[in-house]
């Protein structure tokens, strides 16, 4: 995909839809040994916050390109003892020839895309995870062959998960819907930007209190925990006000019977989903996990180019 080489993805809303279809598709050839690319370049991961999966499929993604991985631990560079970023920017950049940035504040992010030339990748910040949405779109089409007129609904923390499916979901023509107690509703502002694409294609964006009938009707059912990283003092007070989002096998009957159960995981069983939803054959958990390498084997590819 030679148009995205040189681009940062710092939001799926960087992406046109076309250019959303291709990547999947892309990540599909390449999981299925349809192609072989190979990439013979420098990624660096810099993680402001803990991670499993985004870190090892990154590095297991780049390794079979053909690449090579720094982990760029902050708390063993010059960025924990004060060093702009802009200037660890400017450096990095001379380094590597990509770059996937986790931490808390976007305005972080983009700071190192206006300081830096090669591609930055938003590895997650606390408002958007655009690298985990395709490989949640990758598992949703290799369930259903397609992703039009699927709706899909999330339950749960309107956090940075939920705001990359809503713009996710709309820019690929499916319907979502978002169940959330009322205090914990997703940001407004990318509720509005999911809702203009949504009006463009057709489709519909809901957001409500009503988990029963958010499901009914539903072909993707999806959650995440209930208290997300730097949140865990909350965790306990927010059990009680969460329960009625809690994936179970009551609520899954009302959805589609073909439906599929994702969740982005780490899973907190008992809490946010039972352990019969979670290992079920609606599930498709652990299939999402793996593609989390796929999709960004097909990203790292596509913004670097194949050798």
């Amino acid at each position: 995909m030679e148009v995205l080489k040189g681009r940062d993805l710092l939001s799926l809303a960087d992406l046109t839809t076309d250019e959303i279809h291709e990547l999947l598709d892309l990540a599909a050839k390449l999981k299925s040994g349809a192609v072989n690319l190979r990439c013979n370049k420098v990624l660096g991961l810099l993680f402001y916050k803990a991670s499993t999966r985004t870190r090892v499929s990154f590095t297991v993604a780049m390794y079979q390109l053909g690449g090579q991985v720094i982990d760029l631990n902050p708390n063993v560079t010059q960025v924990s003892r004060g060093e702009p970023l802009a200037d660890t920017a400017r450096v990095l950049d001379r380094y590597l020839d990509i770059l996937a940035i986790r931490t808390f504040e976007p305005e972080d992010l983009q700071t190192f895309a206006n300081y830096a030339q090669i591609p930055i990748i938003n590895a997650l910040t606390d408002l958007e995870h655009p690298c985990q949405i395709l490989a949640d779109l990758l598992t949703v089409q290799e369930s259903f062959g397609s992703l039009e007129n699927l709706t899909l609904t999330y339950l749960g923390d309107g956090n940075n998960v939920a705001h990359s499916l809503l713009l996710g979901c709309a820019l690929v023509g499916m319907n979502v819907r978002i169940a959330t107690p009322d205090k914990f509703q997703p940001n407004q502002q990318i509720v509005q930007q999911a809702e203009e694409i949504a009006a463009i294609k057709g489709t519909e964006v809901i957001i409500t209190q009503d988990a029963q009938a958010a499901v009914k009707g539903a072909s993707v059912i999806y959650t995440d925990v209930w208290a997300s990283m730097g949140q865990e003092d909350q965790a306990g007070d927010r059990i009680p006000i969460f329960q009625p989002y809690q994936v179970n096998e009551q609520l899954l009957s009302s959805a589609n019977s073909d439906a599929i159960v994702l969740h982005c995981l780490p899973a907190h069983r008992g809490e946010e989903i039972t352990d019969g939803v979670m290992e079920g054959k609606q599930s498709r958990i652990w299939d999402q996990a793996e593609n989390r390498m796929h999709a960004q084997k097909a990203l790292l590819v596509s913004l670097l180019g194949a050798d």
